[in-house]
């Protein structure tokens, strides 16, 4: 019998570290893909805004620890308990029961433990819903089963973004069903208020490298924000069961620089929100020129501010785009 087990235990020894080198192995061997899933990998998904790291830490260094100490404490106790309480080891079972003791450790350990993790718990939380001021703000209306755009600010009325077909897909080498016929552009750098709301039925707005997950119902406004770190494209998707096309409903952000950013809203046939006082006034004192007098202008020093300091140099906006005209595109037949 004890030959056995100690044939079993070896086995399983053998077993987990196995596993181990498995896991390693892959999550070493897989090169995560920026803005999208790695076909393969282990872990989560690389992040692009201060939410996503602090999402990140949490997972890995809080919640990930404590769960594999709890699971490998168990599991440790099961085989205890069997190996040494089983009905051939201990023939005579023991007629004594509650330990005072025992009982104390098992109800205040995990309420420490719990303690422990809600500390880090309510800090990621309030981070989520403590926006910073917002530098741009995006409307996203879920429909069955596409998006709608709006930006406010920028004065660009809604546009349609579908899914992109799978031969448009292949032919430009984007995965499907992730990839968008209209993405959802922002600078890079900037705090982007995002309000969430659907037109139908509830939807859910999600981009994981952002770290940001938040429900689009209809006849409310919720709203979330990110502030990408880097530039590229970054894909996310509906994530509630909102119908039959559920799985045709991505979302394709585009994070760019300023003048690429002012370009696109020129496009768009929108203008470039004016500065604010702050940011004239840091933006003075970052090239180190003076700003203009009142006496000499004629007029308040701060109208004579530039109108877009993120547009091109030598940019001058159209007359005609203070607004969009362009009518939205239908929404997309039934697959």
């Amino acid at each position: 019998m004890k030959s056995g087990f100690q044939g079993m235990r070896s086995l399983a020894m053998g077993l987990a570290a196995g596993a181990m080198s498995a896991f390693w192995g892959a999550s070493a061997f897989a090169e995560d893909l920026m803005g999208q899933p790695t076909p393969g990998a282990i872990d989560l998904q690389p992040g692009v805004t201060p939410l996503k790291h602090d999402a990140i830490f949490f997972h890995n260094a809080i919640l990930l620890p404590i769960i594999t100490a709890i699971t490998l404490f168990v599991l440790g106790l099961l085989i205890y308990v069997m190996v040494k309480f089983n009905k051939r080891a201990n023939p005579v079972p023991a007629k004594w029961s509650h330990n005072t003791a025992i009982e104390v450790v098992w109800t205040l350990v995990p309420v420490l433990i719990l303690v422990f993790i809600a500390i880090f718990s309510f800090k990621l939380l309030f981070a989520y819903h403590d926006m910073p001021k917002p530098d741009l703000t995006v409307k996203a209306t879920g429909y069955q089963w596409y998006w709608g755009y709006e930006y406010p600010d920028q004065k660009i009325s809604e546009f349609v973004s579908n899914v992109l077909p799978e031969d448009k897909a292949k032919a430009k080498g984007v995965p499907y069903r992730l990839a968008a016929t209209e993405p959802l552009v922002v600078p890079v750098g900037k705090t982007v208020r995002v309000l969430v709301t659907g037109a139908d039925v509830i939807h859910a707005f999600a981009v994981p490298a952002f770290g940001v997950i938040i429900d689009a119902i209809p006849g409310r406004v919720n709203e979330t924000w990110f502030k990408i770190e880097k530039p590229g494209v970054y894909y996310g998707s509906c994530r509630e069961l909102c119908g039959v096309d559920h799985a045709f409903m991505p979302i394709e952000v585009h994070a760019v620089s300023d003048a690429e950013f002012a370009a696109w809203v020129a496009s768009k046939h929108g203008t470039m929100a004016a500065p604010t006082p702050t940011q004239v006034s840091a933006e003075v004192q970052g090239t180190g020129a003076a700003a203009p007098s009142a006496a000499a202008a004629g007029q308040p020093a701060a109208a004579t501010a530039p109108e877009n300091p993120a547009a091109p140099a030598g940019a001058t906006p159209s007359p005609t785009s203070a607004t969009n005209t362009t009518a939205a595109p239908q929404a997309p037949a039934a697959h």
